[in-house]
């Protein structure tokens, strides 16, 4: 089932949401709206889902216009952050909810009701738990019972709001990894909205970044980390080195160190901290500094390094490269960095 957003706008009081947002998304596609809080992307979720009306725009599922259809009609699954379970009924009935409160014409026998609940707790691994209680349930089980209520309903799209948002770092690794496994064996098209920049990179096949009601950027998890279109995508992915530089005939000068940039007046130019070589004997147009800290991050260590005219930079090593070379507070150092993304746009 394909979904296309077209010119969707949506509006609380004098807070725009949603401003003109058009995306399409491809059947079987696993869709990540990724952003900070307050984006649009929770908002644009509910406008597909028919939880929320839009002011203006379409909502279209395989080409058919859905903008007017019921939530009920839609068929659309939907998972909750905070889970949504029912705390009075068990497992099994948590699931077999959707199905049990359909139209007489169109509910399964209760044998089939049975079947078809099994089967989706085995597929969630968790058949074991039928008899139990949500309050009986871990964190990450009780979002596994949540999925399996969404998809029992035989939906055509799934609609995940922060599905990993309330567990631990941890639970969530493991979690992302078998929606990732889950999503490969249903093909069912789903869009999850998340604010962890490793989730999404981790498990959607494109990425739409979202910024104040508006779409930064869409692309795969590759194109969005590797070619970011604006200073707040690279600077939102991960952490950032930002230098400010004036351009002169195609080039942003930083510390001795040029970077080929659009003519403008101003330029910012980004680094990201696992991209810059480190050496104790000076280079031309390396970048002098003097190391300032040092913080043992398990597999990986960050140096932050003074450097003057400019603010501190983060550099980041992995533990053998510091072990091997040894670094001390204190000492002078050269910066070169091996890949640096420049923008005359200064709309952050």
């Amino acid at each position: 089932m394909s979904i296309e957003i077209k010119g969707i706008t949506k509006q609380f009081g004098a807070f725009k949401a949603l401003n003109d947002i058009s995306l399409d998304v491809n059947s079987g596609e696993l869709l990540a709206l990724l952003g900070p809080s307050g984006c649009g992307k929770t908002t644009l979720l509910r406008v597909i889902a028919g939880l929320e009306t839009a002011d203006a725009g379409q909502i279209l599922f395989h080409g058919n216009d859905a903008t007017q259809t019921h939530v009920r009609e839609r068929q659309v699954g939907f998972v909750f952050q905070h889970y949504a379970l029912f705390r009075h009924m068990t497992v099994f009935e948590n699931v077999a909810f959707g199905l049990r409160v359909r139209p007489k014409s169109t509910r399964p026998s209760d044998a089939e009701i049975k079947r078809r609940v099994h089967e989706l707790l085995d597929l969630v691994q968790l058949d074991w738990l039928a008899d139990r209680y949500p309050a009986q349930l871990s964190g990450g089980q009780r979002q596994r019972i949540a999925l399996a209520r969404a998809l029992a309903v035989e939906p055509k799209v799934l609609l995940l709001d922060e599905p990993f948002g309330a567990l631990d770092t941890q639970v969530r690794k493991e979690l992302r990894r078998w929606l990732r496994r889950l999503h490969d064996e249903m093909h069912i098209t789903s869009v999850f909205v998340t604010h962890d920049q490793e989730e999404a990179l981790e498990v959607a096949d494109r990425i739409v970044v979202m910024n104040k009601g508006q779409i930064e950027q869409i692309g795969t998890p590759e194109q969005v980390y590797d070619t970011p279109a604006s200073p707040f995508v690279y600077q939102f992915l991960g952490d950032v080195n930002l230098f400010h530089s004036r351009v002169h005939e195609g080039w942003a000068e930083v510390a001795g160190q040029r970077f080929a940039a659009p003519e403008g007046k101003g330029a910012l130019v980004y680094v990201r901290p696992h991209e810059i070589d480190l050496t104790r004997d000076a280079i031309d147009h390396a970048i002098a500094g003097q190391i300032a800290h040092i913080r043992l991050l398990g597999a990986t260590v960050r140096l932050e390094v003074t450097v003057p005219d400019s603010e501190a930079v983060e550099v980041e090593l992995v533990r053998e490269q510091y072990q091997q070379n040894q670094w001390r507070v204190g000492e002078k150092v050269y910066l070169t960095p091996k890949n640096a993304q420049v923008y005359t746009d200064f709309s952050i």
